[in-house]
């Protein structure tokens, strides 16, 4: 037996994910990181036994609580009521309609959830993998912020220091939807560049990797965008799954379970688009922006990894 700690496993393409590695792989013990008000009801359905999936409740836009469940996760991992920590999924992500939504740490919310959250979870877990594990964290090819990849929906992304992408109002107008996109790419751009340091810096036989579903209309990604975004994302776009052009949340759940598992393969800090290794962004390849990001990420939570 082996544990997965998993967010983003209560809807979309995590729920799929999670359903997938459940069943092919029997072994697994799934620790589901989620809000109270939207996992217990997740888990129970996944495990109606309750043997194979332990839910620890969390907002990921607060990082005491992330800390809170990374800390019960580690009690029970050293008591024996999990088995050995051989992967962590990272999939829980958030797209807001301005980049002015502060968590209560003070960071700019879209930075929490989909930069520091993960980063948060890693360090405070990393001593606790059994090798051979893996670590993989969701990501966009809205990074590349050209046509090709964000269909001119998303604006690419702007860098900034670390210290100000944290925070809220990093980009121009930040009132605006424009705004709150510009932020979710650039958080996405900032997973990649952490997924890099993290290769670096991780012990062998603990890999990490940046997983792309590609465009997955219908999600809950833009839950808390405009009435218009949301209704476009789960009404309208749905139908260019019919094309090449999107992935449907099956193909994408599925995916993602054959990366978590091991059956898709590739070296650490890869970047798996879809269901194969490819390059990512050549702004994402930077070793002096990734090892600023780490730092400054390491600064931010400091006080919670003590």
């Amino acid at each position: 037996m082996h544990t997965i700690v998993m967010t983003g496993a209560t809807r979309g393409i995590g729920r799929i994910a999670a359903e997938q590695i459940l069943r092919r792989s029997p072994d697994t013990h799934l620790v589901v990181v989620a809000r109270a008000t939207s996992a217990a009801q997740p888990a129970t359905e996944l495990d109606p036994g309750g043997r194979h999936v332990t839910y620890v409740p969390a907002d990921l836009a607060s990082l005491d609580s992330v800390r809170a469940a990374a800390t019960e996760i580690r009690d029970r991992l050293d008591r024996g009521d999990l088995p050995p920590l051989c992967g962590f999924a990272g999939n829980a992500g958030i797209q807001y309609s301005n980049a002015l939504t502060a968590g209560p740490d003070g960071f700019e919310s879209t930075f929490t959830v989909n930069v520091l959250a993960n980063h948060l979870l890693v360090r405070l877990l990393e001593d606790r993998f059994t090798a051979p594990a893996r670590i993989v964290i969701t990501v966009s090819d809205t990074h590349f912020g050209d046509l090709r990849h964000n269909l001119g929906m998303v604006p690419g992304p702007v860098w900034r220091e670390p210290e100000v992408l944290a925070r809220i109002a990093a980009f121009p107008e930040p009132a605006t939807a424009r705004a709150g996109r510009t932020a979710y790419s650039t958080s996405k751009l900032a997973a990649i560049h952490l997924v890099h340091e993290y290769a670096r810096r991780l012990p062998a036989g603990i890999d990490a990797v940046a997983y792309n579903p590609g465009f997955v209309p219908g999600t809950d990604l833009a839950r808390d965008a405009d009435p218009l975004s949301r209704f476009l994302m789960r009404r309208i776009l749905p139908v260019l799954t019919w094309t090449p052009l999107a992935t449907t949340r099956r193909a994408a759940g599925n995916s993602l379970a054959d990366i978590v598992l091991g059956v898709t393969t590739a070296p650490t800090g890869s970047y798996i688009d879809r269901k194969r290794a490819a390059r990512s962004s050549e702004e994402s390849y930077d070793s002096r922006r990734e090892a600023e990001l780490y730092a400054a990420a390491n600064r931010f939570v400091e006080t919670l990894v003590r």
